[in-house]
């Protein structure tokens, strides 16, 4: 489960993001949206841990990211924007340290990085260097990074910037399987059709603020258009009528 109470960013006279209220319950996949400099990348780092909030509080499955962050840690796994690997280790050296950190015993780490490896179908890459790695295959490793502990909650930040559409889809796949048995999936996307194809509840993000959240069918009642798909909603809730920065 993911609570947010009250989170702001300040950066001097400005808020990056300011007044968030979120409660994501435990087997939900949730949309966070909005157009590039909403804060959405802002509030993810906040929620894992990254940044510091200039005010209100992260808890992660009970547990407060900046007051107990080992506890919360345990309980995440984090995709960023840009992951940033160890270059100078082989893929699988760098699965085998994600899993040390999480203390998973060596012949159970074998068995699950096998299983992710070939899933990701990347295993016979596994043994190179991930300094040679093509763009796409970082973020497979960065994914099998984030799911092979089974985190309780995951944080995906344009998880498929870089994908074949074929991995994309074998994502979404492993995402709504994951929820099913009970995680808490947060990932932000700017291909709506994927958020309106998987999520069960999506917020939109527009400087700083959260000015939509709810269901898909609850942000069609939002809509004084009566648009239904969620990217036609989107577009008319940020358009430049409704910009309103963050005073």
């Amino acid at each position: 489960m993911i609570e947010c109470r009250g989170l702001g960013k300040q950066y001097g006279p400005k808020w990056a993001i300011r007044d968030l209220n979120l409660e994501i319950p435990a087997g939900m996949v949730y949309g966070f949206l909005g157009p590039n400099g909403a804060g959405k990348t802002t509030t993810i780092q906040m929620m894992v841990g990254l940044l510091r909030p200039t005010v209100g509080t992260v808890l992660i499955d009970g547990h407060d990211i900046v007051q107990d962050p080992v506890a919360a840690k345990r309980c995440l796994g984090y995709v960023p924007d840009e992951p940033y690997l160890y270059e100078k280790l082989t893929g699988r050296e760098y699965l085998e340290f994600t899993c040390g950190l999480f203390d998973i015993p060596i012949g159970v780490r074998r068995k699950l990085i096998d299983e992710l490896l070939e899933t990701f179908s990347i295993s016979g890459d596994q043994h190179q260097l991930i300094g040679s790695f093509s763009h796409g295959m970082r973020q497979k490793i960065a994914l099998i990074a984030a799911l092979v502990h089974s985190p309780s909650n995951l944080f995906l930040d344009e998880p498929t910037v870089g994908l074949d559409p074929g991995t994309a889809r074998l994502l979404k796949d492993i995402l709504a399987e994951r929820a099913r048995n009970g995680a808490t999936v947060l990932f932000s996307t700017h291909i709506l059709e994927i958020a309106e194809n998987i999520c069960d509840a999506v917020a939109i993000i527009h400087y700083g603020r959260a000015i939509a959240t709810g269901t898909i069918p609850e942000l069609r009642q939002l809509s004084t258009l009566g648009n239904q798909r969620l990217e036609d909603i989107f577009i008319e809730l940020t358009t430049p009528a409704r910009e309103v920065p963050i005073a």
